[in-house]
């Protein structure tokens, strides 16, 4: 399990940095490190032109059986790399400059270890989904609970974004005075710093991705409005009013997908007649 301890020293220089002056410094560094933040972007360019071609002509309604294991993970780890590696850019780009005088392989490593705890979450995530679908299956089809169960997960989503824990969490992931609290040295550290990184950000964007389930896990719209929502509260400095709106978004969602589903824009309905190639469970 990863710690989400702050403890840890940060190079001296940095250590008294403010969280705003900190903020700076990671898109300073993403602006003055592009051989850092480009192959990040072209990555990310390239993961969306992927995932929108696997997903193309696939059921992308809610409940949409995942498929086999490696061919989801395959999937997922993908989708990480379209949605996340935007918003993590100044971070590694910061982490770059910070560790450029001793290893150019660290900020490498560091994004690994991020990806593979994204990777991790997908795996819990099929796993969850196999169980539930397993042992509730046939009380949470579409024309019984799973209507509802969406709704339910959209209004948890919006609920997180005004909790305490999202806050803290969100000011850990895109603030690079969290970055610096958790220093550790060597390639050792630059995994470890990866790994807690994506665990901030896990507190941060979870329930966002669990709103992607509940939404459609293999619709390459909601994938991007979940990634737009994910990258506009890491990027734009006003987090209260961004949470806000994020909260308002869910919440509309989820009263949304009780009212009138049929009515909601890029939500394909479980049975409407959209073309699979993996099958559902919506009966």
């Amino acid at each position: 399990m990863i710690s989400l301890d702050t403890t840890g020293s940060a190079p001296q220089s940095q250590k008294h940095s403010g969280e705003p002056e900190s903020v700076a410094q990671g898109f300073a560094a993403a602006r003055n490190l592009p051989r850092i933040v480009v192959p990040l972007f072209v990555l990310a360019g390239l993961a969306w032109w992927s995932t929108a071609k696997q997903m193309a002509g696939m059921d992308a309604a809610p409940g949409t059986d995942l498929g086999t294991l490696g061919w989801f993970i395959g999937v997922w780890v993908v989708m990480m790399v379209a949605m996340m590696f935007p918003s993590v850019a100044p971070t590694v780009a910061l982490y770059a400059r910070m560790t450029r005088q001793r290893s150019p392989v660290r900020p490498l490593l560091f994004t690994a270890a991020y990806l593979l705890v994204w990777s991790a979450v997908g795996l819990l995530s099929y796993v969850s989904f196999e169980l539930g679908k397993a042992w509730f299956g046939v009380h949470l089809s579409w024309s019984t609970g799973g209507r509802w169960l969406a709704a339910a997960v959209l209004a948890a989503a919006a609920i997180y974004e005004l909790t305490p824990l999202k806050k803290v969490c969100l000011s850990k992931c895109c603030s690079a005075i969290g970055l610096l609290h958790s220093w550790r040295d060597g390639s050792t550290g630059a995994i470890d710093m990866g790994a807690r990184h994506a665990a901030w950000c896990i507190g941060c964007c979870g329930a966002l991705m669990a709103a992607l389930f509940a939404l459609g896990v293999m619709s390459i719209v909601w994938m991007a409005v979940i990634a737009a929502l994910i990258t506009a509260e890491k990027v734009i400095p006003w987090r209260r009013l961004v949470r806000g709106v994020t909260f308002a978004i869910l919440l509309g969602l989820a009263t949304m997908m009780v009212v009138a589903p049929q009515a909601l824009p890029g939500l394909v309905v479980p049975g409407s007649g959209s073309s699979s190639t993996m099958g559902m469970t919506n009966e």
